[in-house]
């Protein structure tokens, strides 16, 4: 009996058909040096697009909403159903974003296995955490600083 919430889902339950985590049996191969070069370049590819779909959630996404939102406004005049059209948008793009990067993550995962490391796990939740470090650090700075209360020379506050 399998009672380790590790191996079958959490909470004792059973574990859905096909959702068991992924075993690899043994450590992988090393190809050619030229074909480690190649997986190596081909990981750091995937890991920057990581990279640039974790960033659209910071910024381009939302505003891409806003955007809608602001064009559904004007064609039927009413706010509340922009705002739902905006809220619609906003978490179908983001889920689908989510779906994309982890699917990126995978196939770094195989890459960088191809090439001959022994990764177990995807840097997805390591990306995550740090562009929105970046992204909230940049936001704050230009909220308190160039266009906040923190600025009355910039934003056109002061007298």
């Amino acid at each position: 009996m399998r009672t380790d919430p590790t191996d079958n889902g959490g909470l004792f339950l059973g574990r859905r058909p096909g959702t068991a985590p992924t075993k690899y049996r043994a450590l992988p191969e090393r190809g050619t040096l030229a074909r480690q070069r190649i997986d190596r370049a081909l990981a750091h590819l995937l890991l920057t697009a990581e990279i640039v779909i974790t960033l659209l959630f910071w910024g381009p996404i939302p505003a891409g909403a806003l955007w809608i939102a602001g064009r559904v406004q004007y064609w039927t005049g009413n706010v509340g159903f922009a705002i739902l059209v905006a809220f619609a948008v906003m978490i179908a793009v983001l889920l689908g974003g989510l779906m994309l990067l982890k699917r990126v993550d995978r196939a770094w995962i195989l890459v960088r296995r191809a090439a001959g490391i022994d990764q177990r796990s995807g840097v997805m939740g390591r990306v995550f955490a740090i562009t929105a470090i970046v992204c909230a650090s940049i936001f704050l700075f230009w909220f308190l600083i160039i266009n906040g209360p923190g600025s009355s020379s910039f934003s056109g506050q002061g007298g």
